[in-house]
C-alpha cells in the first residue's frame, strides 16, 4: 500500500510518521536533538545534528513500517515556527538554528516598544514583533553579531531547513513566511516591513514561498542515501507545526478555536478575512484569502515536563512513560481539595512578553507533590484561557479542539473543559501536526482532493468534555486571581531581571 511520510521537528525531539492513504498511522519513529544553551536567553540546536537526526528517524521509520521506499509517495515537513535557521550564500548552516523558546533580543523588543516601532509593525504586519520572531532575532544579529549578519544568504525556519537538506530546495510556504515580513492585506513579503525592522539588507535573503500542498522538490541522492527513501520522491512544502496541528485535528476551520498544549501555548482562529489585534499574531491561513490568527507564549506542557525532569528526575528514569500514570492519581486528590495554591507557568515567557518568570504562590509547607503539579496544570490551562479569551468572542468560536500530549489524559481535557468554560474535543488523532503535513503533501500529489478533504471519520473517534457549572464557576474565581497576581508582579518581575543583568557585581551608579 502506498504510503505518505510526514516530518514533525519539535522543540526536543523529531519525528519521521508514516500514514497510509485513508489517514491511518503505520509507524512512527522519534529522536531527541540536543538544545544548546550557550548563555541566559539563549536556546539553539546545531543544524547539521537536526538533519542527521532527522534522517536516523527516516531510516528507522521505514524499518519499523515495513514500507518499500518506492511506496513512499510524498513527503512533507512540519516544525516549529519562528526563531531562525541562517544559511550563508553557498547553502551551508550559518551558525547554529535559534528556537524559539530564545529570548535573547527582549532588549530589541524593549527598544521597539518604546520608540513606537511595535506599534507601527502591528499595524503593517499584523503582529507585535516578539523576542523570539526572525524579526526581532535578526536584528538583535544585526547589532550584536554583525559579522554574521553580513554573511546571512538565506533567512529560513525550521522546517524548511529540512525541506533544503530532503529536495535541496531553498524555500517556504505561505504559513512560515508570514512570521515576521508579510502584510495581512497582500499576504506576501513586505519591504516597508524589513525597512520598519532595519533588516532591509536582506531583502535578498528571503526565500520563495509556495502553498503547503504544492510540490516544491524531489528527493536528492545524498537525501536518498541518508534516508532510505527512493531518490526523486515528491517533496511537498510543508507548513508551520500550529497549522498543521489545527489541520491535523479538524480544527482549521472558522468558529473554531484549535488549542495545542505542548511546549507552546498555543490556540488559533482561522478566518476568511485578516483581523488586526495586539493580542494575536495574524498570519497565512494554508490557502488564498485564509487568515489564521494566532494567540500563543512558551508556557504550556513544558512546565510538565520541567518538574518531571528537575524533581522526579529518579522516579521518571525508573518508571518511563508508567509515571503519568504513577503521578495522576496525586494530582486527582489535589484537584479536589481546596487549594490557596496558583502557579504563573512562564518559564521561557508569558503573553505579557519575556519580562515575567515562572513561579508558585501560596505554596506551604504542608503541601506536596500532588499539590504543587495540581497547581501547575491549572496555570497551563489558565494561561490557554487568557488567549481563548482573546480568541472567542472576535471570532465567534464556540468548539475547542484540543491537542497535545496533555490531551490524552481525561483529568487535564476536563480541567480545560471546565477552565476554558467551553465544550472541549480531543481527537483520536496522535500526530495531529504530522498528519497535517501529510494532508498536503498527499493533496500535493492529488490523493487527496485538497489539502483539508481528510479522508478519516474525524469526528466519529472524537471525545468531547464538557465543563461542569460549579466548576467552570470555581476556577472562574481562581483565574481571576491568576491574572490579578501576574499584573501586580509586573514591577517585581522588571526588578528580578534586573538582578540577573547586573550579576554578581552588584548595582551600579
Amino acid at each position: 500500500m502506498d504510503r505518505i511520510l510526514a516530518i514533525d521537528n519539535g522543540l526536543t525531539v523529531t519525528k519521521a510518521v508514516l500514514f497510509d492513504l485513508e489517514g491511518t498511522q503505520v509507524a512512527v519513529s522519534r529522536r531527541t536533538v540536543p538544545q544548546q544553551k550557550p548563555g541566559p536567553r539563549r536556546v539553539e540546536r546545531d543544524m547539521d545534528t537536526l538533519w542527521q537526526e532527522t534522517a536516523a528517524a527516516i531510516r528507522e521509520v521505514l524499518s519499523a513500517g515495513a514500507t518499500d521506499p518506492s511506496r513512499v509517495v510524498a513527503v512533507a515537513a512540519t516544525a516549529h515556527g519562528d526563531g531562525v535557521y541562517l544559511l550563508d550564500p553557498e547553502g551551508a548552516p550559518l551558525g547554529p538554528g535559534i528556537l524559539s523558546l530564545d529570548s535573547r533580543a527582549i532588549g530589541v523588543v524593549d527598544d521597539w516598544t518604546r520608540d513606537g516601532t511595535a506599534e507601527r509593525a502591528l499595524a503593517l504586519t499584523g503582529q507585535v514583533p516578539h523576542v523570539s520572531a526572525p524579526s526581532a532575532l535578526l536584528a538583535w544579529m544585526r547589532r550584536e553579531e554583525p559579522e554574521r549578519f553580513a554573511r546571512i544568504g538565506h533567512v529560513l525556519a525550521c522546517k524548511d531547513w529540512l525541506c533544503f537538506c530532503l529536495s535541496g530546495r531553498i524555500g517556504t510556504d505561505r504559513t512560515e513566511a508570514s512570521t515576521s515580513f508579510t502584510e495581512p492585506g497582500t499576504q506576501a513579503f513586505s519591504g516597508a516591513a524589513l525597512d520598519l525592522f532595519g533588516l532591509s539588507a536582506l531583502s535578498g535573503a528571503l526565500p520563495d514561498m509556495a502553498h503547503s500542498a504544492e510540490i516544491v522538490g524531489h528527493v536528492t541522492a545524498a537525501a536518498a542515501r541518508a534516508t532510505g527513501l527512493a531518490e526523486g520522491t515528491p517533496v511537498a512544502a510543508g507548513l508551520h507545526d500550529v497549522t498543521a496541528s489545527a489541520l491535523g485535528i479538524g480544527a482549521h476551520r472558522p468558529g473554531v478555536v484549535g488549542v495545542v498544549a505542548g511546549t507552546y501555548s498555543i490556540n488559533e482562529c482561522v478566518s476568511t478575512a485578516p483581523r488586526i489585534d495586539a493580542r494575536w499574531f495574524c498570519r497565512n491561513a494554508v490557502a488564498p484569502g485564509f487568515w489564521n490568527s494566532m494567540a500563543i507564549s512558551p508556557a504550556s506542557a513544558t512546565n510538565y515536563d520541567w518538574f518531571l525532569d528537575t524533581l522526579c528526575a529518579a522516579e521518571r528514569r525508573d518508571a518511563g512513560p508508567g509515571i503519568h500514570d504513577l503521578l495522576r492519581s496525586e494530582i486527582d486528590a489535589a484537584l479536589a481539595r481546596p487549594s490557596p495554591l496558583l502557579y504563573h507557568p512562564y518559564l521561557f515567557g508569558s503573553p505579557m512578553g519575556a519580562a515575567p518568570s515562572a513561579g508558585f504562590l501560596g505554596l506551604r509547607g504542608w503541601h506536596g507533590r500532588g499539590d504543587m503539579l495540581a497547581a501547575l496544570l491549572e496555570g497551563i490551562a489558565f494561561n490557554h484561557r487568557q488567549h481563548v479569551d482573546a480568541l472567542r468572542g472576535p471570532f465567534e468560536a464556540t468548539e475547542v479542539r484540543l491537542t497535545g500530549g496533555a490531551s490524552r489524559n481525561p483529568t487535564v481535557a476536563q480541567l480545560f473543559a471546565d477552565i476554558l468554560d467551553m465544550p472541549v474535543t480531543v481527537t483520536a488523532t496522535d500526530e495531529a501536526a504530522a498528519w497535517g503535513a501529510a494532508l498536503c503533501a498527499g493533496a500535493a500529489i492529488g490523493a487527496f482532493a485538497r489539502f483539508d478533504a481528510d479522508p478519516r471519520d474525524i469526528d466519529g473517534e472524537a471525545t468531547t468534555w464538557r465543563p461542569a457549572p460549579d466548576r467552570a464557576a470555581h476556577y472562574s474565581h481562581r483565574f481571576a486571581l491568576y491574572r490579578e497576581v501576574a499584573e501586580a508582579l509586573g514591577p517585581t518581575w522588571d526588578r528580578l531581571n534586573a538582578l540577573e543583568a547586573m550579576g554578581r557585581e552588584g548595582p551600579r551608579d
